[in-house]
């Protein structure tokens, strides 16, 4: 049976890692995120790699489309394997006593919502494989530690932080 990883979230940091890890073991490479023209450019240098690649641009915060994402991946790659969650919404910045409400709904959106989405949608695919996995990644920000909250307010990353922790 053939192994395909949904990696939502692709940028050109870890999750193109991840893509390329388990594409050069043999897994079609789902890559998902905005920006049609950024994730045809990544599937065709997984491409030249020998990975089989696929660009699906969706928005990750709205979960009616995750799930419609999960189906035509499915339908183009074959069931889902692995989902590989990286996705952010960037931007959020200040504390709780200063970060707009609505941005950070859009943050847990991508972080939370959208992954919550991902999984149950995959979720069929998921129990019928032996070697299925979730794979969420993108730091420490969601253990708590005075160090890091410091850090989450400095550098704008207060939403993030926030989905981090809702994650873990």
């Amino acid at each position: 049976m053939s192994k395909t990883i949904l990696v939502c979230g692709h940028g050109p940091g870890i999750s193109h890692a991840v893509a390329q890890k388990f594409g050069a073991e043999g897994f079609s490479v789902a890559l998902v995120a905005r920006s049609a023209d950024k994730l045809t450019a990544a599937a065709k240098a997984l491409a030249a790699q020998g990975v089989k690649a696929e660009a699906f641009p969706t928005d990750l915060g709205d979960p009616a489309a995750v799930k419609a994402l999960v189906g035509k991946v499915r339908d183009k790659l074959g069931p889902i394997t692995v989902v590989h969650w990286n996705a952010y919404a960037a931007g959020i910045a200040g504390d709780l006593t200063t970060a707009d409400v609505n941005e950070l709904r859009q943050s847990f959106d991508v972080g939370v919502s959208g992954l919550v989405a991902a999984v149950q949608a995959s979720l069929p695919d998921l129990k019928t494989q032996k070697d299925a996995a979730v794979l969420v990644t993108g730091g420490g920000l969601a253990f708590y530690d005075a160090k890091v909250d410091a850090m989450a307010t400095g550098w704008n990353v207060m939403g993030l932080a926030v989905t981090k922790a809702a994650q873990h």
